[in-house]
């Protein structure tokens, strides 16, 4: 296939070629990293589809070695101890979506998420101990079901946990832990959200790999240099957490919508505020990250998000998804070392 290429102005090149000409990795290096998309399920372009394919194989063609495919678990509040499947991915379409991926050579990582309407998984916080218990029993429940079909298919890693935050501490982790690793005997992470949590979290001794999720404030649009500040400092941090637990690190999410303002608040989705589109902006700040981040402890690198319908994305979008945005060329530089002449 032919991957579809945006058409830029000479601005947005100009800002493409300072911000990852200096972030190409040689394509040896490259092969052994697991850098690569988060991958979220359209309606009407399921796992297993043409249209899937096509993105799939899209990612691949930037560079990617690796995805993550993404299940939700839903619970209607913070408080509440009922957790259920979405219904973006049925058990057959996670199948499909392994055996997609893994057609293409990618490293398949399944990563749950817990969605809660109106807030997030870094909210998720029952009200007593009784509440807790029964938290954690239909979580395990739900995670224990994704981690049959995942061994079943031959994913390469499985997230036990993503970015919930309030839970983290609890000791009902460890028996989790040790439940999962009798279903799954391949590589297990947890996704801490930033490095406050990463640097929390106490049982990295019973994973494989310390993930993380990064959107930390990063100022203004145009103070490049205090972004950058912000990102050597977390990255130092990163390899500290890294050299003290002796596990690899991979950074499971970097994001940012391509909408004016959003450095400021990255995690901010496009429901959350209108704006204006800059797609320019993502792509620099996608740029400072692969750049920041290449350190020999962190393993990989996964962007937030590619879709897997073909229409998604465009310049005039203002959410996080890459596809058909200057962000694709600033990827397929970092991963592959096919970057913009100036």
């Amino acid at each position: 296939m032919t991957l579809r290429r945006p058409m830029f102005d000479k601005a947005w090149i100009r800002i493409l070629c300072v911000s990852t000409l200096a972030i190409a990795f040689s394509t040896q290096a490259s092969a052994l990293r697991l850098d690569g998309f988060n991958i979220i399920a359209v309606p009407g372009h399921p796992f297993g589809s043409t249209s899937a394919q096509t993105e799939l194989e899209a990612t691949k063609q930037l560079g990617a070695t690796a995805v993550a495919i993404i299940p939700f678990l839903w619970q209607a509040d913070p408080s509440s101890t009922k957790i259920i499947r979405g219904s973006d991915m049925s058990d057959d379409d996670l199948r499909k979506a392994i055996r997609q991926a893994h057609a293409l050579g990618l490293y398949v990582i399944v990563k749950p998420h817990v969605w809660v309407p109106k807030s997030w998984a870094g909210a998720v916080e029952p009200k007593s101990e009784a509440t807790w218990h029964a938290w954690f029993a239909d979580y395990r429940r739900e995670i224990e079901r994704i981690a049959k079909i995942a061994d079943a298919e031959g994913a390469d890693a499985l997230v036990i946990g993503t970015e919930l935050t309030k839970t983290s501490k609890r000791p009902e982790w460890i028996g989790l832990i040790d439940d999962i690793r009798s279903i799954f005997p391949r590589t297990l992470i947890y996704v801490a959200h930033n490095i406050e949590e990463a640097e929390a979290v106490p049982f990295w001794n019973l994973l494989d790999v310390i993930g993380v999720s990064l959107y930390p404030p990063l100022g203004s649009d145009t103070d490049r240099a205090d972004r950058l500040e912000t990102m050597r400092a977390i990255t130092n941090r990163i390899e500290k957490l890294a050299d003290q637990s002796g596990k690899p690190v991979l950074v499971a999410e970097i994001g940012l919508r391509s909408a004016t303002g959003a450095a400021a608040r990255p995690w901010e989705s496009a429901e959350e505020r209108m704006a204006s589109a800059d797609p320019a902006l993502q792509a620099e700040v996608l740029g400072d990250w692969l750049k920041t981040l290449r350190a020999p402890k962190i393993e990989g690198i996964l962007v937030w998000r590619w879709l897997t319908d073909p229409s998604a994305g465009g310049p005039d979008d203002t959410d996080f998804t890459v596809q058909g945005k200057p962000a694709e060329a600033v990827l397929e530089c970092a991963w592959k070392s096919i970057c913009p002449r100036r």
